[in-house]
């Protein structure tokens, strides 16, 4: 593994430019980097008050980073000579890469910079808030901490705005990626963890281009207690085209994206504020250990409001035990109802050891997480002094019972920054809205339910030819050969041979003209014929290459879509459905990476909106589900056994009773080569 250590705590940095490397010594000064700073500038003898040097040669010594706001080509030089003097890594800001179409021009830098690190090129640079070292040639708005979360971004102006975060979240590094032409997110994120200081990290990810060394970063991550919140993108075309445009990423297809995190046990999120506010609880508790959660409101309306959002979130509210509601009951009076979420009324707002005694009732082994729901006035217009006391309580109850605790307003704006840092440093998780904290407390309450321990991707392989769709008939030979259970059937040349050909088979029949990837839209399937159906049968179909004639399938209690497919990044995908011709319109599909054992297939099915139609709805037979899993697993290994198969879709497999089997009806394989079955 790269070491980037050198480049990530510089203690001397060489800096090249002008308008924009002005700006980084400007930022270096600011946040009182105490390392020695040695601008380069062939003509100017100083920049920002410091003296510069001529070139490389002339730097009093080997700089541990370097930032390169020069012209693109001439970028090429100056990597080969700071390379050529041990330089510990350098930032290239300047775009015109690959990411617009030069990977000529990419790949020379490369070459120049040797096994010198490059971070870029198209690169901002990063902020080390935990010793004061911005590397980065603009404002920023975080501040120096002694630990906190990494947030590392494909996007330049996405880290800029998160730097800006108001919401209480310690920020220890900030780092953009660039191109990732040679140093990637995943080395940049390896080197980040594996400072102690660093507690989690967020991602903001556009493309994943090497998916086992991903999977392996978050692995050894978790396994050193630290955890990562991932927003992809690209998961609508226009955002594919855009990251493409962007940094030459390689968006990929958003349900095996987001199977593939989840499978490394990585938290998937949509928003900036979901991101931020789950990694605030991360921080301060790593996950939680479960998802029973309590509340202390003071009004009613605060009470419908938690009440009404959560119920669309995997939280459960335990009951108060017997003892804490008589305590409570006590203590806040009669007019006040015993629940969770509790409203305390304000009888006794101003009262801390009352409010003190009140939450430290609501917490204790039976809860996960408590939550103070509380809005702090406006600082500008108003004072805050009399909430003083309900925090104070919080922190007494939290000291008195060990219980994890959290401020959660009901708006964003509802924590200040300044009450967000010091319930941070109380630790206490500042949730700034309840739309994102509940969403934050969620995901923080459940582990990715896929996740995989130890698991890795099957190597992503390249097609080099374009595949070629089988005929039904020899993809169903290839998939009995497989031991995949296919109906009984004959293939015919011509319309004169379908019944002849046909004369051993059970009726009824299925006749399928052969050689169309859509043939119900085409016209060529019809069922339920006898021998004496065929011939005429056969006649209407127009445009076909032969014939498929096979025994129905008569047993039918679900029928499901099975899809495998070899993805460019992931691997190779396996997408389960509701089958039939209603498949696309319901839209009903888990997906998985591959490897996937049989317990991980069956979790997948019992995941399906319409899984209870597996399972014996409304006094239906139960769907051989047995059977089902021994096929799809059957079609996994032929698809990683053969790397010429580059896709396969049943659709459907159709399920008989317990103990009736499964059926693939119906097969679509694409080949990558051109030899025969």
């Amino acid at each position: 593994m790269t070491d980037l250590s050198r480049l990530f705590r510089p203690k001397t940095i060489a800096i090249f430019g002008g308008r924009w490397a002005e700006n980084v010594i400007a930022q270096c000064l600011k946040m009182g980097f105490d390392g020695d700073i040695w601008p380069v500038h062939p003509t100017r003898e100083t920049m920002g008050g410091l003296p510069c040097f001529k070139d490389v040669d002339a730097l009093p010594d080997a700089p541990d980073a370097a930032f390169l706001g020069i012209n693109r080509h001439a970028i090429i030089e100056v990597a080969a000579a700071l390379a050529a003097r041990n330089c510990g890594g350098a930032i290239c800001f300047a775009s015109g890469f690959a990411e617009t179409g030069d990977a000529n021009l990419q790949a020379e830098l490369i070459a120049a910079a040797g096994t010198m690190p490059i971070l870029g090129p198209n690169c901002y640079g990063f902020i080390n808030y935990l010793d004061g070292v911005p590397l980065w040639p603009d404002q920023h708005g975080g501040a120096a901490c002694e630990t906190g979360v990494a947030l590392i971004s494909q996007s330049s102006n996405i880290a800029i705005n998160l730097t800006m975060q108001a919401r209480g979240l310690p920020l220890a590094y900030v780092a953009c990626v660039g191109n990732q032409a040679q140093t990637s997110l995943i080395d940049m994120a390896n080197a980040l963890f594996a400072d102690d200081r660093v507690t989690a990290a967020g991602l903001y990810i556009e493309g994943i281009d090497d998916a086992p060394a991903f999977a392996r970063m978050a692995a050894a991550a978790r396994q050193n207690g630290k955890y990562i919140v991932a927003i992809k993108s690209g998961k609508t075309e226009a955002s594919q085209i855009a990251a493409q445009t962007h940094t030459a990423a390689i968006a990929g297809d958003a349900s095996c994206s987001s199977a593939f995190l989840a499978q490394c046990g990585v938290y998937e999120v949509d928003t900036l504020e979901d991101m931020l506010e789950l990694l605030k609880i991360l921080h301060l508790f790593g996950p939680l250990n479960g998802n029973r959660i309590t509340a202390m409101c003071c009004s009613g309306g605060e009470v419908g409001l938690i009440g009404d959002m959560s119920a669309k979130h995997d939280l459960v509210w335990p009951n108060i035990p017997e003892d804490n509601a008589t305590y409570l009951a006590k203590q806040l009076g009669a007019l006040v109802t015993i629940a969770n979420p509790l409203d305390y009324h304000t009888f006794i707002w101003g009262d801390e050891a009352a409010m003190a005694n009140v939450f430290a009732a609501m917490m204790g082994g039976w809860t996960d997480i408590s939550v103070l729901v509380i809005d702090f006035p406006r600082n500008d217009r108003c004072s805050d002094e009399t909430w003083l006391p309900a925090v104070n309580a919080l922190c007494e109850a939290v000291r008195r019972t060990g219980t994890k605790a959290a401020m959660l307003a009901t708006l964003p704006e509802g924590i200040s920054e300044q009450w967000a840092w010091t319930s941070i440093k109380a630790g206490i998780a500042p949730l700034c809205g309840l739309s994102a904290g509940l969403n934050a407390l969620e995901k923080a309450s459940n582990m990715p339910a896929t996740f995989l321990k130890g698991w890795q991707p099957c190597p992503a392989t390249t097609i080099s030819d374009a595949p070629r769709l089988l005929d039904e008939a020899d993809a169903k030979t290839l998939l009995s050969e497989a031991g995949i259970t296919c109906p009984i059937g004959v293939r015919a040349t011509t319309a004169d041979d379908v019944t002849s050909n046909a004369r051993n088979l059970r009726v009824p029949l299925a006749l399928k003209g052969l050689g169309h990837l859509h043939k119900s839209e085409a016209g060529l399937i019809q069922l339920g014929l006898d021998h004496n159906m065929l011939k005429q049968a056969a006649f209407a179909m127009q445009s076909c290459d032969g014939f498929l004639i096979e025994e129905m399938v008569e047993v039918s209690v679900a029928e499901l879509l099975v899809g495998l497919s070899r993805d460019p990044q992931y691997g190779i995908s396996l997408t389960l459905g509701v089958g039939g011709i209603y498949a696309e319109l319901l839209a009903d599909t888990r997906t998985g990476i591959l490897p996937l054992d049989r317990d991980f297939i069956e979790q997948m099915l019992s995941e399906l909106h319409l899984a209870p139609l597996l399972n014996g709805y409304r006094g239906q037979p139960h769907a051989d589900i047995d059977a089902a899993l021994d096929e799809i697993m059957a079609l996994c290994r032929l698809i990683q056994e053969d790397t010429r198969i580059t896709e396969i879709e049943i659709n459907p497999l159709i399920l008989g009773a317990t103990g009736q089997g499964a059926t693939a009806v119906d097969a679509l394989i694409w080949y990558q080569d051109n030899s025969d079955i």
